[in-house]
């Protein structure tokens, strides 16, 4: 059984294997991060007020920059890139578990956070856009799967483990965990050789994303669920991200909260299994429909009811963030050529976390004024039908995986969408 599954399908790849085993690694660490530190932060003083504005720092610059790492990351190697930006990741989380540990002024995070995502704006499009080659097409949907539920497996352990850190030892020590896994993720990708390096091209950086730009603002297909996201993303980030641990403080605690999350990374998993064999001949339509169910467990959490109904409507929105997750990457992947894959992708994901800032900074002010239940209930209900929106294009509803994969081969003129 062990040998099948390393002599077929992706695993197969020996560069693929290490490339997944370094993700799954950091992957783990990272899962731990988001409740340890939403919850040193609350601990310390003004902490409700700087949870938002730290979760900023880090985006803002994300977004700021990923344009120029999405070009860097057509324009150079995609595996060196990704192994620098975990080694500089490693030491910024090494920082901030310092901080935490020492209890230290927490303003000392805000400038490792805007560290932190700069190298994330790297980091991303070349993670996103390495895949297809590590793999043959044919296999990219298998390969976002396994990925996805390694990813889903470490927000099952992650949050769980995290929540009891922090009602017991305090969660600097999951962010320290987080700083080891990037470390070694880093020297995973040592191990991973892509099979063909990228010409450089004479054009300058700005050239190159304004070719990238051109392509993304003629593909209909990509940019109309990209806006839908924008919003979704500002929406979730405030209502879930944010006043979620504020409302789980004052009700049922930290690690019912990590539970919460964990319940949501059981349904990524059963979902990541699932998208192993399963085959949506719509995917963007079908994607889009999953991810909506995402805003019921905000709904959920915003009208009050019993933790056990939030951890269901957790599962039910895990499914839909996998099945959302790996039709749209899958798409992208195999709908793209691989010369402008990171810079569209890079464009998609500007647009999609763009106004996630303007979110988490205005989630309090929002719920000091219409109260925390208020202001949580209707950021479910706004996140359910701004997913929807796309669908009322007849292209995003009928497109096929077969006219996705004939836009990646060149065999249809962008410009004809």
């Amino acid at each position: 059984m062990a040998k099948s599954l390393f002599t077929k399908g992706v695993l197969a790849h020996s560069p693929f294997r290490w490339f997944y085993l370094g993700r799954t690694i950091s992957l783990f660490g990272s899962g731990m991060t988001p409740v340890a530190l939403a919850f040193a932060i609350l601990q310390t003083r003004h902490g409700q007020q700087l949870l938002g504005y730290i979760l900023a720092a880090e985006l803002l610059p994300n977004v700021l920059v990923v344009l120029i790492g999405g070009s860097v990351a057509d324009r150079y190697r995609r595996d060196r890139l990704i192994q620098i930006a975990n080694l500089g990741s490693g030491f910024s989380q090494a920082c901030i578990a310092a901080v935490v540990l020492s209890n230290a002024n927490p303003y000392w995070i805000f400038p490792l956070a805007i560290i932190n995502g700069v190298l994330g704006a790297f980091t991303s499009p070349a993670i996103r856009g390495i895949v297809p080659e590590l793999v043959d097409r044919e296999d990219i949907k298998q390969a976002n799967a396994l990925l996805n539920t390694s990813r889903s497996a470490s927000r099952i352990v992650g949050p769980a483990v995290a929540g009891m850190l922090v009602a017991t030892v305090g969660g600097g020590w999951g962010i320290a965990f987080d700083a080891l896994s990037f470390f070694i993720a880093g020297a995973c990708m040592v191990r991973v050789r892509i099979p063909s390096h990228p010409k450089v091209s004479a054009n300058s950086l700005i050239r190159q994303m304004g070719e990238g730009w051109e392509y993304f603002r003629h593909q209909r297909w990509i940019w109309s669920i990209t806006g839908a996201w924008a919003v979704m993303n500002a929406v979730q980030m405030g209502a879930w991200q944010v006043l979620g641990p504020i409302i789980a403080k004052h009700t049922f605690g930290s690690a019912s909260w990590g539970l919460t999350l964990s319940a949501k990374a059981l349904g990524l998993l059963l979902a990541s299994g699932m998208m192993l064999r399963l085959q949506f001949s719509r995917p963007l339509r079908d994607g889009m429909m999953a991810a909506a169910v995402m805003g019921i467990p905000m709904v959920v959490l915003g009208q009050g009811l019993p933790l056990p109904y939030l951890m269901m409507a957790a599962i039910v929105a895990g499914i839909g963030s996998t099945v959302s997750t790996i039709s749209w990457d899958t798409s992208l992947q195999q709908g793209v050529p691989k010369d402008k894959l990171s810079r569209v992708i890079a464009f998609d994901e500007f647009g999609s976390y763009v106004v996630i800032p303007l979110g988490e900074i205005l989630a309090v002010p929002v719920a000091d004024q219409f109260g925390l239940h208020t202001a949580e209930t209707w950021g479910g209900l706004i996140f359910i039908v701004v997913a929807l929106v796309p669908l009322s294009l007849g292209l995003v509803r009928r497109m096929t995986m077969t006219d996705i994969l004939a836009l990646g081969r060149g065999e249809k003129d962008p410009m004809a969408q």
